[in-house]
């Protein structure tokens, strides 16, 4: 008889366990969602944050469900200033895109995002990610990499404005 273990991480490992409960109680509260289910949304939150902070690629985006753990987060700000910092050394921008056309298929985003977060060995949740909530969101304007001023004025119109 052998024994199997998994060697995936999760994103709950990404921060701390009264952080992750503090977060998925939000959920709970918020969305009225059973405790399994945002535990589940939190944890492929953080994991797909990471992805961003590591990826050097194009653009990444949320499933719709995993959005909701990612604006749960972003109103910790503190906290999560600090995991920004921490994961990726710069803040995870999140950007609305209004529905724009982004000329990105939200299959392959889609791919793109959920390669980038099983190379980094997490796990996916995959009933949390049936498509990209890429027609109302991505993760910063120039993507979920390195998040530079944009480079023309079309550009500096959509981007968030940075305080100095």
């Amino acid at each position: 008889m052998s024994i199997t273990t998994s060697t995936h991480r999760t994103g709950r490992s990404l921060v701390s366990h009264d952080l992750f409960h503090r977060l998925t109680d939000r959920i709970v509260k918020t969305e009225s969602f059973e405790r399994d289910l945002a535990e589940r949304i939190m944890d492929q939150a953080l994991a797909f944050l990471l992805a961003c902070a590591t990826n050097v690629g194009a653009p990444l985006a949320p499933s719709e469900l995993v959005d909701i753990g990612w604006h749960t987060f972003l109103l910790d700000t503190s906290e999560y200033a600090t995991f920004c910092d921490r994961a990726a050394g710069r803040f995870i921008h999140h950007v609305p895109n209004d529905n724009e056309h982004t000329g990105k298929s939200p299959d392959d985003v889609l791919a793109r995002t959920v390669t980038a977060m099983r190379t980094l060995g997490f796990h996916l949740d995959d009933a949390l990610w049936p498509r990209t909530a890429l027609s109302s969101c991505t993760g910063c304007h120039n993507g979920c990499h390195d998040d530079p001023p944009p480079t023309s004025q079309e550009d500096a119109q959509h981007a968030p404005q940075y305080l100095g």
